[in-house]
């Protein structure tokens, strides 16, 4: 232990023996940091993470450089998807132990996956917009919004909570228990979610209470002595007609209950001789059946080893196919021929490659994807500015299905003007619409406003 006053080792004494400051208050408050840590540490093993993260900032609230602590409050904050808040806490924790500390790993893995941060942008963004809707009164809307978030970021708990809320709200209980007990596989001891599934569950208890009791209100009750008769409300009187046609039916039945019990044992006598005859057919078949069937192991063993044989070659031939389509690609990348390439590519079987293969793959299909979406980008630009709206329209739309959000939202109103000019309204308007709910205030913004007027 170091002294907080001059920062000289002092290791267990009570006093510093170079400033001569008191450390018996600053040992107790580091004990209680590590009582608090640990207690976050057996709440997030179980998966307690909304307990982990009260004790774990109850740790950093009484040592904020508790660098184990930070880090593992990160890590809580991950899992549950709150990536943003994670990020924060271990570019702190780095701050504080730039050398030798788990928080550079943990940034590294998140910061170098380009994919991943574009991910964490667009669930911020669209999360932000479900709460725009909530409060809009959109509830459609915003479950939609929702459901995109979850697709993007399943561990979202915050995410969950709001899309139960509004199933609740929708009066879809069964819907909302479910997305709730998908948020207590994340975090078993949410308040919030425990809650929200109770209000759930009470709902649906209600409801099932409700349909007994209509079932109930055709029942009448009455005490007779000791005893107490339930009878039907309402009751059919029966007519002389329908009493005897219900003697008729009765004597049918007995004739035919009669027949099917007396025509069987006629019968035993006159089949037993065939029964006989037919056991010694049965005999005779088996014994042949046996030898039958010997034979045709025999067929079927050569069979599985002939087709042994056969699916090695064709895996063989697929693995070759494989690489001649990955050589293709590899030259198409070597001669700078993007579009070339970008056919190439995705004509290639990665299943079918090593591992080594396969990475140098991910790597130049990587960058010839950037490539190619530039250069589509700038071909679909070029030719909106010469007038041939049709030709940039099929160019930009390959552009917007890889990203809609290219050059900040460029592409998608290059789009919705290419489909405008060359009299496709009904392509242009969704383009249009994500300009007004992504990119609110801009220029942009407020001419595709008129447009969709």
């Amino acid at each position: 232990m170091v002294c907080y006053q001059c920062g000289a080792q002092v290791g267990k004494a009570e006093q510093c023996p170079t400033c001569g400051a008191d450390l018996r208050i600053f040992q107790r408050v580091l004990r209680i940091s590590n009582a608090y840590y640990n207690d976050g540490l057996q709440k997030a093993s179980v998966r307690n993470l909304s307990g982990a993260v009260i004790s774990l900032k109850a740790s950093l609230k009484f040592n904020k450089y508790h660098i184990d602590a930070r880090n593992l409050l990160g890590l809580v904050y991950y899992e549950t998807g709150e990536t943003v808040a994670a990020l924060s806490e271990w570019v702190i924790s780095k701050s504080y132990q730039p050398d030798n500390n788990r928080a550079s790993v943990y940034l590294d893995a998140v910061q170098k996956n380009q994919s991943q941060l574009n991910a964490i942008n667009q669930t911020i963004k669209k999360y932000n917009q479900a709460l725009l809707y909530c409060r809009q009164d959109s509830r459609d809307l915003a479950i939609i919004q929702l459901k995109k978030v979850l697709a993007l970021n399943p561990k979202l708990v915050k995410g969950h909570q709001l899309l139960a809320l509004l199933y609740l709200q929708e009066g879809k209980d069964e819907l909302a228990k479910k997305t709730l007990r998908s948020a207590g596989k994340i975090d078993t001891d949410n308040t919030t979610t425990l809650r929200y599934l109770k209000e759930a569950n009470t709902r649906l208890k209600e409801h099932s209470s409700g349909k007994k009791k209509d079932q109930s209100d055709d029942l009448i009750s009455y005490q007779s002595g000791n005893e107490t008769i339930i009878m039907p409300k309402r009751f059919k009187e029966y007519s002389l007609g329908a009493t005897i046609g219900s003697i008729i039916i009765g004597m049918l039945v007995g004739v035919a209950v009669t027949g099917w019990l007396i025509v069987p044992s006629v019968k035993k006598n006159s089949q037993s001789a065939a029964a006989q005859q037919l056991l010694t057919a049965n005999e005779t078949i088996a014994a042949n059946n046996q030898t039958i069937n010997s034979l045709q192991e025999q067929i079927e063993d050569l069979q599985n080893q002939l087709d042994s044989i056969e699916d090695s070659s064709q895996e063989v031939e697929v693995a070759i196919s494989a690489y001649e389509k990955f050589i293709t690609f590899c030259n198409a990348y070597l001669s700078g021929d993007v579009v070339a390439a970008n056919e190439a590519a995705g004509e290639v079987d990665v299943t079918q490659l090593s591992s080594n293969a396969k990475q140098a793959y991910e790597t130049m299909n990587e960058s010839i994807t950037e490539q190619y979406i530039e250069l589509q980008y700038q071909e679909g630009y070029d030719y909106y500015n010469s007038g041939e709206y049709e030709k940039a329209a099929k160019a930009l739309q390959i552009v917007a299905d890889s990203d809609i959000d290219y050059e900040k939202g460029m592409c998608a109103y290059y789009l919705a003007q290419a489909y405008r000019r060359s009299g496709d309204l009904e392509l242009a308007v969704p383009y249009f619409q994500y300009i007004l709910d992504n990119y609110p205030g801009t220029q942009r913004a407020k001419t595709a406003q008129n447009y969709v007027n």
